[in-house]
């Protein structure tokens, strides 16, 4: 099985899917990984070649020889047209939000893969991308947020003047959120914290941080994750959490809710209610933001405050986001082959669920449902 690793395209993607280091995990599995690929992630072409791999000058030789195509980033159109008829690919899909791709790699009979499709069980850990990157957006949002405020996070006591420490408000506390607090905490930051599962109270006062109490019932799915809100627990939400918002020196949001558009938290009111040069980092920012006035891909400043849309913050620290990455990959792609082949069972939990297009047809329903309503 010939599993092939090319140069993402996407403007200010720095990630590789595959490092050197995974593919001792991976017997049986030819490496083929296109000149340059892993360069921004500081993975040269030497590394890959020692360990094992085989570099390929040109994407259009990558593509003809692959059985699989692992990437970070959906494949664009051009690249689905390179892929050889009933070849995989394995990546980022957003599936819902990439309609035509879909319709493209069932035309051309790809099994593609998505990983935000990766069922949070047990057994798929290794295999959560989605908690990989969201582990390394967590850091660097507190980061970002402390590079653009004009204050410090830590308590400061000195001949000059006592410096209070900064106040941050973490909103949902999932993987980003949680490493959100310990990051902010490690730089000395006041921190608290508000997610709508009951469930995260204990682990953020773990972590050292106090979990806003907003006398509203918890709202939980399955697999641990958030459920959308109706329209009256959003409005008492936000009226709650305003105060919270106002005295805070940073807020950085994380709240998702797979397959469906971010829910707004922070509205143009709490934001008017900020001091000048605070911040707000959101991390929601591609999927409609978190903050009302959030422009994806942009930093704007609003009354003073600057709020900064950051969807894509792991690959701002491509090197060990590639590392975790590339063992989500691993970890996947060592499920589907069999005896040095690619033998995917779709009996499997896994393999099954993640799969949004297998051997010509739309596999995943909600995505062949909204192709349906879109043609209609």
């Amino acid at each position: 099985m010939k599993l092939a690793v090319p140069t993402e395209v996407r403007p200010g993607e720095q990630r590789v899917a595959l490092v050197p280091s995974e593919l001792a995990r991976l017997p049986g599995v030819e490496v083929l990984v296109q000149r340059g690929a892993g360069d921004r992630a500081l993975f040269p072409d030497h590394d890959y070649e020692e360990a094992g791999a085989t570099v390929v000058e040109r994407p259009e030789e990558l593509y003809r020889q692959a059985d699989m195509v692992a990437k970070v980033q959906p494949l664009t159109l051009a690249e689905a047209d390179l892929m050889p008829e009933g070849a995989s690919s394995l990546s980022f899909l957003a599936p819902s939000a990439h309609l035509d791709l879909v319709r493209r790699l069932a035309d051309r009979k790809v099994t593609a893969y998505s990983f935000e499709l990766v069922p949070r069980i047990s057994r798929a850990q290794a295999m959560d991308a989605l908690s990989s990157q969201a582990t390394v957006a967590g850091y660097r949002a507190v980061l970002v947020a402390a590079s653009r405020l004009g204050k410090f996070f830590p308590l400061f006591m000195t001949a000059a003047g006592t410096v209070p420490p900064a106040r941050t408000l973490i909103m949902g506390a999932g993987v980003a959120g949680l490493q959100a607090i310990a990051t902010a905490r490690r730089l000395g930051a006041v921190v608290s914290a508000y997610d709508v599962r009951a469930a995260a109270k204990e682990e953020v006062k773990s972590l050292g941080a106090t979990f806003l109490e907003l006398s509203l019932e918890a709202q939980e799915g399955a697999g641990g994750y958030a459920v959308a809100q109706s329209e009256d627990f959003l409005a008492r939400q936000q009226e709650l959490i305003s105060s919270h918002v106002a005295r805070s020196d940073v807020v950085i949001t994380t709240a998702a809710i797979p397959g469906r558009r971010a829910p707004v938290l922070v509205t143009e009111a709490m934001v008017r209610g900020m001091h000048p040069g605070s911040v707000i980092v959101d991390l929601a920012a591609s999927t409609g933001g978190n903050c009302e006035l959030t422009k994806d891909g942009e930093e704007v400043s609003f009354n003073g405050v600057h709020i900064i849309a950051a969807s894509e913050l792991a690959a701002t620290m491509p090197t060990h986001a590639s590392s975790f990455f590339a063992r989500n990959v691993s970890s996947f792609v060592k499920l589907l082959v069999k005896d040095g082949r690619l033998a995917p069972d779709f009996n499997d939990e896994i393999v099954d669920k993640s799969a949004v297009t297998v051997a010509g047809s739309v596999h995943h329903e909600p995505t062949r449902t909204a192709l349906e309503e879109a043609q209609s």
